[in-house]
């Protein structure tokens, strides 16, 4: 470390937070001061709470800007963190219903399903798909909670790390498990639900969970992989609607890491990491005021960090070449509805309305979405995940009214007639498609609002509009996560770190890349 005794933290989301607190606590006594620095005027990222569509008094609808369902913090840093004391509320768990046109929806928990149209079969077959998938993801959990082991070179915690893996998938899981482990872990998830299913429908919501936030569809390889992904989340909690959006979840890891002492300062854009002699020295920001440090972590994705923020000219050529060439590109939109009135689905209740409802009817529909992303076009009948959150929440919109959440796929990046004349055109189109089973719902919109990728690029800073900083494909992931040389958090400019989404384990509202990052980095300034 320099003679500074600052540590700056470049992005306020939330694993840019969870990461502050943990150094705050752990150097806080060493007299090192944590600063997160946060672009935008509210702090959390993209786990925030976002209003839309006011109306001349100034009132209008609130809701979460990205993600919108909570599944995976982890109880760790809950704990850790006390969220708790706070303010953190998960709020009331929820199911997923995929929905039917008829009226044939299925009820998808995290080990039961149940639907008119299920045979018995398909039922006890969910149960035992569902509990062996479990059992995979938490056999990986060793992997997922530690930063990735190097494959030469390794260190005492790498060590640690392969040794408890091979433990729990060779003696976890059994033999036979493991194989079969190992057999679909890189393959598509449409053969395997092939194997496991008859009904179409249930196919059809488990691929879309396998796909959600991907440039995939169920074909793609490794699709295997991105469902695990997944499933870790179902390991930590259960799925909720957070009361207040998750802007609550971020204020309170803001409250928590303000407790610890750190300093969290909004609207302050970092414009340059400095870099001197290979070595961090401090950022500056767009209004020209340095600030040294002895440290600099960013939460932001790595192209930001090292192509914008460092600079090519403080790298290897080689380095940045495949930083360059990293997956970016988002392939997920998002509508917000400001509804005059709640919309009805036939044969479901108000409280099923509240829960996650997914328009997904099978997996060649799946498939056929992401088709169209291939040739820089958005889906002409998109996969959706739906949630109304004022349901349970009467704060997020005005009286008699309600907000409607949309994640829309897929929606390229770069589309072919470009986003100004696109917007309407695919806005359009969901409303059409909700109209098939929400019915009378394109009379009550009274506000809309479609954020693209190139939106969420532009808003969120988040290069390509990546929902997870980067693909989660088995070469974008751990010890080659963003890319080989900056798996481990730390990076080849001596003193500065990574801890956002980019970094392993990837995207969600988690924060174990933050909690990892801290421990890295906590580990290497004392030198074990």
């Amino acid at each position: 470390m320099t003679k500074s005794k600052t540590i700056v933290l470049v992005g306020g989301g939330h694993n840019g937070l969870v990461c502050a607190t943990y150094i705050a606590k752990g150097l806080g006594k060493a007299g090192y001061a944590v600063q997160v620095l946060e672009a935008r005027d509210n702090i959390g990222g993209a786990a925030t709470t976002r209003s839309f569509g006011e109306d001349s008094n100034g009132r209008g609808f609130k809701v979460s800007g990205l993600a919108h369902v909570l599944h995976s913090l982890s109880p760790q840093i809950c704990t850790d963190l006390d969220l708790t004391s706070v303010g953190f509320m998960a709020g009331p768990s929820i199911e997923t219903i995929s929905l039917g046109l008829e009226g044939d929806h299925l009820m998808l928990g995290a080990q039961a399903v149940s639907g008119n149209s299920l045979s018995r079969k398909d039922i006890e077959s969910y149960a035992r798909f569902k509990k062996k998938f479990r059992s995979y993801a938490k056999a990986l959990q060793p992997l997922m909670t530690n930063k990735p082991p190097r494959l030469k070179d390794m260190d005492r915690r790498d060590l640690i790390t392969l040794t408890k893996l091979g433990w729990a998938l060779r003696f976890g899981l059994g033999a036979n498990s493991m194989l079969e482990l190992l057999r679909v872990g890189g393959i598509n998830i449409y053969d395997v639900l092939n194997e496991e299913f008859d009904n179409e429908r249930l196919k059809g919501a488990i691929a879309a969970d396998a796909v959600i936030g991907h440039h995939m569809g169920p074909r793609t390889p490794t699709t295997v992989l991105t469902y695990l992904h997944r499933l870790q989340g179902e390991l930590h909690s259960p799925q909720t609607l957070p009361p207040g959006g998750m802007g609550q979840v971020t204020e309170a890891l803001a409250n928590a890491a303000r407790k610890a002492g750190v300093v969290i300062r909004t609207g302050a854009k970092v414009a340059r990491i400095l870099v001197q002699e290979g070595a961090v020295t401090g950022v500056e920001l767009d209004s020209g005021e340095r600030i040294d440090a002895a440290l600099v972590i960013s939460n932001a994705d790595a192209k930001t960090t090292f192509l914008k923020l460092v600079g090519t000219q403080d790298l290897d050529a080689m380095f940045a070449h495949r930083i360059l060439k990293t997956r970016t590109n988002g392939t997920v939109a998002k509508l917000h509805l400001g509804l005059a009135g709640l919309p009805e689905v036939s044969g479901l209740s108000v409280d099923q309305l509240g829960q996650r409802l997914l328009i997904s009817p099978d997996m060649r529909y799946v498939e056929h979405a992401f088709n169209h992303a291939k040739y820089g076009e958005f889906s002409e009948r998109p996969v959706l995940e739906i949630t109304i959150p004022s349901i349970t929440d009467s704060s997020l919109a005005r009286v008699n009214h309600h907000v409607m959440s949309v994640v829309a796929s897929f929606a390229p990046y770069t589309l072919k007639t470009g986003w100004d004349q696109g917007r309407d055109v695919f806005a359009d189109r969901i409303v059409a498609l909700l109209g098939e089973y929400f019915s009378g719902i394109a009379s009550q919109i009274v506000a809309r609002e479609l954020l693209t990728p190139v939106d969420i690029e532009a808003e969120y800073n988040i290069t390509g509009g990546h929902w997870h900083h980067g693909e989660l494909s088995i070469d974008q992931s751990f010890m080659m996560r963003p890319i080989h040389g900056a798996a481990q958090y730390d990076t080849p400019v001596d003193g500065l770190f990574l801890c956002g989404a980019a970094a392993h384990p990837g995207g969600g509202v988690t924060g174990v890349p933050g909690r990892i990052a801290a421990e890295r980095i906590l580990a290497m300034s004392s030198g074990k």
